[in-house]
């Protein structure tokens, strides 16, 4: 990526659990400092319901979200709470939490990392890539490696 603007929509794109995630900071743009994402989440269907990241904790990075459009459940030590357009959410590190779309239109979020995450969720792209979803155990390793634990 350019040392430009980043227009929305535009960014190195990753896939995962049918969200699209457009990177505008990498770790290698920041030196590792943080990386930040446009992610846009589909409103669950019939043939795709809702998939919501595991239940997780970071322990070495603290996680941002700001949404832009739609709405975002989010559950954040075990309380749900629904955010809207231009709201913004900090989840410090080691706090359990999830998110998903459960409305029906498409949800856009910027979603920051400190310290960066990019080669987490390029790798999570990959494990998505196949024909079906990968078990849990596999998304659980790989989350295991990229420091965060069960939530």
């Amino acid at each position: 990526m350019s040392e430009s603007i980043v227009s929305a929509g535009q960014g190195k794109i990753v896939t995962a659990r049918g969200s699209v995630m457009a990177f505008k900071a990498v770790a290698a743009q920041t030196d590792g400092d943080f990386s930040l994402m446009e992610r846009t989440v589909p409103p669950p269907s019939a043939a795709k319901p809702s998939r919501r990241p595991l239940p997780h904790r970071h322990v070495n990075c603290s996680e941002a979200f700001w949404v832009l459009d739609g709405t975002i459940t989010f559950v954040l030590d075990g309380v749900e709470q629904r955010g809207g357009r231009d709201d913004f959410l900090l989840v410090p590190r080691g706090a359990s939490h999830t998110f998903g779309n459960d409305g029906e239109e498409p949800a856009r979020l910027l979603v920051l990392h400190a310290p960066a995450m990019d080669a987490y969720f390029a790798e999570l792209d990959a494990l998505w890539s196949g024909e079906t979803p990968p078990a849990p155990e596999a998304e659980r390793a790989l989350m295991s490696r990229y420091g965060m634990e069960p939530g």
